[in-house]
This record gives C-alpha cells, sequence and structure tokens, in this order.
C-alpha cells in the first residue's frame, strides 16, 4: 500500500461503468491512490461520482474524447500521471465470414486505435517524470484464438504484439509496461456482447446458423457461462501487483483456464490445440 504521508499515485482506468474497471478504481482509491476513472456514457460518468470516484467521460472510439479527457485528467494533476490501465473494450461475437469491414473496424477503434492513441499521450508524461506504468487488460482470447470471436481475438492479438513492442523499446526509461490476461471473468462483458451480436451478426442468412443457437444460449445465460469464473477482484490483485512492484511480470495470468490454455499453447501441436478450442462454443 501507499504511504499516505507522501502525494498519492494518480492512475487513469478505461471501461469504468461496471465489471472490472469498477472493481479495479474503487480497490485503488481504497488503497490511497488517487483514481480517475472513466466511462463513455455521461450516466456512468454520474454514477462513478456519486460513488466517490473522480470521473471523466471518454470514448475511446473518438480521438477527440481521448484527447479531452486526458488533458481533463492533466490539469488535475498538475501534469502528472503515474499509471494507466487500459481496461476499456467489448466483444463483437461472430463468424470471421460474418463480419462486415465497419463492424470489424469498430471493434479495432475501441479496443486498439483508441487504447494505441491514450497510451501515446501518456507516454511523454512518464518519460519527463522518469517513471510510470503502462498496464494493458488483454485476456486469454490475445494469444488463444476460440471460435465465433474472431474480431474480439484480432483486437487482442495486436493489443499483445503491441505492447510486447512497447515493452522493448521502453526499456531503460523507467517505464514498466504489462500485460494483463483474465479468462472469465463475471461481469457485464456477455450481455453486451449478446446487443451487439443481435445488432450486426444476421444469423438466419449464415451458414453458421445452427451454431449460433448454441452460442445465443450462453450469451443468454445467466450467471457464470463458463467454468472457473471469477470475480473482477481477481484481476484486482494482479494490477496492484503491478502497480507497486519494482519489477513487476511482462504478463499477469488471471483465472485456471488462462494459465492452463497459455501452458498447452506451449505444448501441444497447432491441430491437437485447434481440436480443443473448437469444442468451446
Amino acid at each position: 500500500m501507499q504511504d499516505r504521508s507522501q502525494s498519492p499515485r494518480t492512475i487513469l482506468i478505461t471501461g469504468c461503468s461496471s465489471g472490472i474497471g469498477l472493481c479495479t478504481a474503487l480497490g485503488l482509491k481504497a488503497r490511497g491512490y488517487r483514481v480517475f476513472a472513466s466511462a463513455r456514457k455521461t450516466a456512468d460518468v454520474a454514477l462513478l461520482q456519486a460513488k466517490g470516484l473522480e470521473a471523466v467521460q471518454l470514448d475511446l472510439a473518438c480521438s477527440t474524447s481521448v484527447h479531452t479527457a486526458f488533458e481533463e485528467v492533466l490539469g488535475a494533476t498538475g501534469g502528472k500521471l503515474y499509471a494507466l490501465f487500459n481496461n476499456g473494450a467489448f466483444g463483437q461475437p461472430g463468424a470471421v465470414e460474418d463480419l462486415s469491414r465497419e463492424v470489424l473496424r469498430a471493434q479495432f477503434e475501441t479496443n486498439l486505435f483508441g487504447t494505441h492513441e491514450l497510451t501515446r499521450l501518456v507516454i511523454p508524461i512518464m518519460r519527463r517524470q522518469g517513471e510510470g506504468r503502462i498496464l494493458q487488460n488483454s485476456s486469454v482470447l490475445g494469444f488463444a484464438a476460440m471460435p465465433w470471436r474472431g474480431a474480439y481475438n484480432a483486437s487482442k492479438f495486436a493489443l499483445e504484439g503491441l505492447t510486447d513492442t512497447l515493452r522493448m523499446e521502453l526499456a531503460g526509461s523507467g517505464i514498466h509496461v504489462c500485460l494483463i490476461e483474465p479468462g472469465p471473468i463475471a461481469s457485464e462483458f456477455r450481455a453486451h456482447a449478446y446487443d451487439l451480436y443481435k445488432r450486426n451478426i444476421d444469423a438466419e442468412a449464415s451458414v453458421h446458423r445452427e451454431r449460433y443457437r448454441t452460442m445465443e444460449a450462453r450469451l443468454e445465460q445467466g450467471g457464470a457461462a463458463a467454468p472457473f469464473t471469477a470475480g473482477p477482484e481477481a484481476v484486482l490483485k494482479r494490477v496492484i501487483h503491478a502497480l507497486e512492484s519494482r519489477t513487476p511480470k511482462a504478463r499477469y495470468y488471471v483465472t485456471f483456464p488462462t494459465y492452463l490454455f497459455a501452458t498447452l499453447k506451449r505444448v501441444l501441436p497447432t491441430r491437437a490445440l485447434d481440436a480443443i478450442l473448437r469444442r468451446i462454443d
């Protein structure tokens, strides 16, 4: 925990309307951090403020919004920011052949391009400070692709490649770059994904319509949709280590499935791993 006799370290967290972002924002505030929690909708910003958080509106799909929110945070901190947790993201379900160019672009605008733009803004600040932490919330789907999640898989694979490169390029700068790789976490992520599926995928016109019915049942299911689903507190624990360790890890696995598939990816031939992953709806 931070030394409360000193000025609290500041952190900007994206995607705080619920789930991992909200849990992390509240947990770090309780730990003594000065937390700037962001959300895309003004109503969610108001709810965050009602919970006692400093909150800003930030839509990762909009470059103007990214810059405006960042300047608002810097204005409040006197131009300093210790950490950035890039958590904001969404998942667009659907078979790859059913994803239009526009739908795939929208997935990347939020999950990669907006995250990248915000990261670029914070790096000069951290360089001047001589220290900083950049945490990227990826996924088990950032290294183990699963069917019917092609857009999300692609965005998280891209985020991991960009982050690995950034980590090497910032070596020796005092800025640490870490990937957080959750598996199934209890949140509203699945409900949001189902809304996007209904909006953007024409299931009845697809050759995959029978498989889509199985996927619909999973997305409609209440409670945990996958075994070993953990609460967002599991991510908070890794975030705290990444922020406070003198030598943070490059990768933080969260939940049993993440550890399992990381191991299987190392030891199994591609065809054998594909056979396992194909069984996941």
